[in-house]
């Protein structure tokens, strides 16, 4: 079964039946468009690829012009690609949240707010050396030792530095659907999913 793409709106909270307040991220997705059906014969995989948000004619490259012509619909902004979908979907169909129920548990993924250069302090928790003892000075918030010095006069690949925070690609795991708005394209999911408001993700069973 494909999944979708969609848009993060923001958070809000709903009360359960029970009068339990639960955090839920409002997501806005679909409708999508099947723009390709890739075939093992022809692409050398099956996949689904569907796109999703309009896009100006005049921004759109002449490539994915004809791409988008083929498929008969207007430019798409964000394309994606799923498979293992059972149904058979043809190019030019709409997706829409109808692929989903009520108490259903998804995925989402998104790109993580991007945070700027940080400190290891902030970029990987480093405890940091609150109580100040042997002799420490103004490195309260500094890594430490780096490696080895004479041998092998280097330091390690992967070792955890400062650097640019955030902007990744997250997947969030099993996020129970909380509510369905199907005129409205609103998802409701509980808990919080990665990146900014406005920020595009894609929904997966």
């Amino acid at each position: 079964m494909p999944g979708l793409i969609g848009k993060k709106v923001g958070m809000t909270s709903v009360f359960s039946a029970e009068g339990k307040n639960i955090p839920c991220t409002v997501l806005e997705v679909g409708p999508c468009v099947v723009t390709q059906v890739k075939t093992s014969e022809k692409d050398g995989y099956e996949a689904l690829q569907i796109g999703y948000g309009e896009k100006k004619e005049k921004h759109t490259v002449n490539a994915l012009k004809g791409h988008f012509k083929k498929a008969g619909t207007t430019p798409k902004r964000v394309l994606a690609e799923f498979s293992n979908y059972k149904d058979t979907w043809k190019v030019g169909d709409t997706l829409t949240l109808d692929i989903f129920n009520d108490d259903q548990w998804i995925d989402v993924t998104g790109t993580s707010k991007g945070k700027g250069f940080q400190g290891v302090v902030k970029r990987y928790n480093f405890r940091g050396v609150n109580d100040a003892t042997h002799g420490q000075h103004n490195r309260l918030r500094a890594p430490g030792s780096l490696g080895a010095s004479s041998d092998p006069s280097r330091v390690f690949k992967g070792m955890r530095m400062a650097g640019r925070t955030g902007g990744d690609k997250v997947k969030m795991l099993n996020l129970k659907i909380i509510k369905i708005d199907a005129e409205k394209n609103l998802l409701l999911v509980k808990g919080s999913v990665p990146g900014a408001k406005g920020s595009y993700i894609i929904v997966e069973k």
